[in-house]
């Protein structure tokens, strides 16, 4: 791929990670320089890129460092799609890493209308049910597998409870609930201190492959992504970068389910 060449008059996306990852030739770099000392907005918020890209470079520092697990090394020949999973996850990893600053509803990159509905749905659901001290599921952690039997076949499709235990996060349980495309389903998990998380999982008719963090009015940051005709969206009063823990490996539990 080519470098983007940045046009005198305005900054696309692509030209502003091409400044923050070096890779503009030296004339278009100072056409940007020129740029952002008379737009101080532009310079803010190319600030505020470089700062999640730290973040998330410092977030997964230990993970590129680790080398990698043995049985994640050469791919079970029970397991039909294997390789297409496992693309997938790297995708999921190169998508956040790379898109974040895009994925922040600030004007820099608005999200589709599905995944804008996918993420309504998921907050109102967080915040509806969160606070409940008496009723927060509908069925308990006790009864996990009719849970996850129940859940499976109403949205249909093999759903699990992913394990964030590593993350501090235990099951509280889940429930059915109405969405825009069909029923949904909401699973909450909650820390020792009572922090909650929700993890909304509902069909989405949308071609795109996406990863998106969008950010409430309330503090509630959604980590959404989707899969084979489902969206999926992560959610808790969290910054991206501490959220991100909990959605790779939601992630790369609901994709190895399957």
């Amino acid at each position: 791929m080519t470098d983007p060449h940045v046009d005198a008059n305005m900054l696309n996306e692509a030209e502003l990670h091409a400044y923050l990852d070096n890779r503009l030739p030296p004339e278009a770099r100072a056409r940007v320089h020129t740029k952002l000392a008379a737009d101080p907005a532009l310079a803010q918020r190319l600030s505020a890129m470089r700062a999640d890209r730290d973040a998330l470079r410092a977030a997964l520092s230990p993970i590129h460092a680790a080398p990698v697990p043995a049985r994640l090394r050469v791919a079970p020949p029970t397991r039909p799609g294997w390789t297409r999973m496992a693309a997938a996850f790297a995708l999921f990893a190169a998508g956040l890493g790379a898109g974040w600053g895009l994925a922040r509803q600030d004007g820099s990159a608005p999200p589709t209308a599905p995944l804008r509905e996918l993420a309504r749905e998921a907050q109102v659901a967080h915040a509806v049910y969160t606070v409940e001290v008496v009723h927060p599921v509908e069925v308990a952690a006790r009864e996990r597998d009719h849970l996850m039997a129940w859940l499976t076949k109403r949205l249909d499709r093999k759903l699990v409870a992913p394990d964030l235990s590593a993350q501090g996060y235990s099951l509280v349980g889940g429930r059915l609930l109405p969405a825009d495309q069909g029923p949904a389903a909401q699973l909450m998990y909650e820390t020792q201190a009572g922090a909650r998380l929700t993890l909304y999982v509902t069909a989405l008719s949308t071609g795109e492959t996406a990863f998106r963090l969008t950010e409430g009015a309330d503090g509630v940051a959604s980590l959404i992504w989707v899969d084979r005709g489902y969206g999926f969206a992560l959610s808790a009063p969290l910054s991206g970068t501490a959220l991100w823990p909990m959605a790779e490996a939601a992630y790369r539990q609901l994709a190895f389910s399957q």
